[in-house]
């Protein structure tokens, strides 16, 4: 396999592409390095990953329709995992346009890319914050998400739409992730349990909105990029008409796809 991770400058990105490497794949990454955080640790999980001979490393915008395509052309990925996006959902409130470009622009000039160059599996981060004003827990992939409640969550619910629709037009194997809060080593600095602790640490109140009313669910690193690494081999299956006589499952699967 020969991998292609968006995004691979950044938290969940370098976890996975150092996980892939160590597994001895292929791994193409595309970052573009923007000042959102800090990019010195953007820089210095790269050096990481730079070790690797397996690895090569593109400097692009997904926004730029023509730098993704020379990518896909030049390297012909077999495996896409889209990592790449806008993240923070109170940012969104101050700098809209970009959640626009990476999330939205730069999504469906992958999905272009993936419908130009076949690939065997897209895989691609959603969010829990597509769940937005539900109130039932736990959360249910049956469970209706069509009030978002900030700029971020809708882009993301936009993701899957338009993933759902090129699967079905173009058959191009689809699977969409609803992370929940991520953390770990090598984190986002913006992230609570980072300002939590630089607060403490500096004896400083810790910040805390909707007066503590709130609960959040956190997701491990470890556990994000085993799962992800178990599903892209697992591309999913077309529903289609199929001859129940024929035992030879491949066969069905690639009619299906």
């Amino acid at each position: 396999m020969k991998i292609l991770v968006t995004g691979a400058a950044g938290f969940i990105g370098f976890h996975l592409s150092f996980y892939l490497l160590e597994k001895g794949l292929e791994v193409i990454g595309i970052d573009n390095l923007n000042d959102y955080y800090d990019p010195g640790l953007k820089h210095s999980r790269l050096d990481r990953l730079g070790f690797y001979q397996n690895f090569v490393f593109q400097k692009a915008d997904l926004k730029n329709k023509a730098e993704i395509n020379t990518i896909f052309e030049r390297y012909q990925p077999t495996h896409v995992i889209n990592l790449a996006a806008q993240a923070g959902v109170r940012y969104s409130i101050e700098n809209p346009d970009a959640y626009v470009d990476s999330n939205l622009i730069g999504f469906m000039n992958i999905l272009e890319a993936c419908r130009h160059y076949p690939v065997a599996h897209l895989l691609y981060a959603s969010s829990s914050s597509v769940y937005g004003g539900n109130t039932v827990v736990p959360f249910s992939t049956n469970d209706s998400v069509d009030h978002p409640v900030s700029l971020y969550a809708a882009t993301k619910k936009a993701n899957e739409l338009m993933a759902h629709s090129y699967s079905h037009l173009y058959g191009i194997p689809t699977t969409g992730l609803r992370f929940f809060t991520v953390y770990g080593p090598w984190g986002r600095p913006d992230m609570a349990y980072f300002s939590f602790t630089r607060d403490i640490l500096a004896g400083n109140p810790i910040k805390v909105f909707n007066h503590g009313k709130m609960e959040r669910d956190f997701t491990y690193i470890d556990d994000i990029v085993e799962g992800v690494y178990r599903l892209i081999d697992m591309p999913p299956v077309a529903i289609c008409d199929w001859d129940e006589s024929k035992d030879d499952i491949s066969a069905i699967i690639n009619r299906c796809r």
